[in-house]
């Protein structure tokens, strides 16, 4: 699914996180602080639940919860092809170890969880009906968005080349919604350029994990 439309009007508080990869902990402390409201509020995730920290597992069994809603990040997609067996080393080399430690119920579990995430929407649509917030993993390839909108995947998850862009002082709007929020690429702190907002602030290399309010 290359698209999910969210009618935003449905929840009282919205939230978006940054990659949480394996940052479970970090991420309820932050939620208790906030007093967050399972039945009424959202937590929006710009993907890369898993990999490099403590507890993958425990990051994708949010996505069981009503109140969590994930784009697919590139660790996802890298977990995804190595489950497909075609390549594993990858996955490897980026964090993946920890799902070849488990074993029994738990492995069992996180598989079912991984083959779950192919399911997961490359782009969130959030509709405030006064706006439209777009949620992506590392970019949204084009400079007007539009929602059905046929785009490149691979650019949508992997690429870099806007936030470099951006970086070497070179921003333009992404015209067709009010606001585009992104990870992938981890920075000191939240990056807000145009109508864009990077917000992997590289908690799991010990920096702070970042949420922002949408509502």
């Amino acid at each position: 699914m290359l698209y999910q439309k969210v009618n935003a009007q449905m929840w009282r508080n919205i939230w978006v996180v940054g990659d949480l990869h394996g940052c479970r902990a970090q991420l309820d402390a932050q939620l208790l602080k906030r007093d967050f409201d399972k039945q009424h509020d959202l937590l929006l995730s710009v993907g890369d639940l898993i990999d490099r920290g403590p507890d993958s597992p425990g990051c994708l069994a949010l996505m069981q919860e009503p109140w969590f809603l994930c784009v697919r990040g590139n660790h996802e997609q890298m977990a995804l092809a190595a489950l497909d067996g075609r390549d594993q080393t990858l996955w490897m080399m980026n964090g993946g170890e920890w799902f070849w430690q488990l074993k029994g119920a738990a492995l069992i579990a996180a598989r079912h969880a991984l083959k779950r995430c192919a399911e997961l929407p490359l782009i969130l649509h959030l509709d405030f009906g006064d706006r439209v917030v777009v949620i992506a993993h590392a970019d949204y390839p084009a400079s007007h968005y539009a929602l059905g909108k046929e785009v490149d995947w691979q650019q949508v998850v992997w690429s870099r080349d806007r936030l470099g862009r951006h970086q070497r002082g070179s921003s333009a709007r992404i015209d067709g919604a009010s606001d585009f929020y992104f990870g992938h690429t981890p920075l000191e702190q939240p990056l807000n350029v145009a109508n864009q907002h990077y917000i992997d602030t590289g908690a799991v290399f010990g920096n702070r994990l970042t949420l922002v309010q949408l509502q």
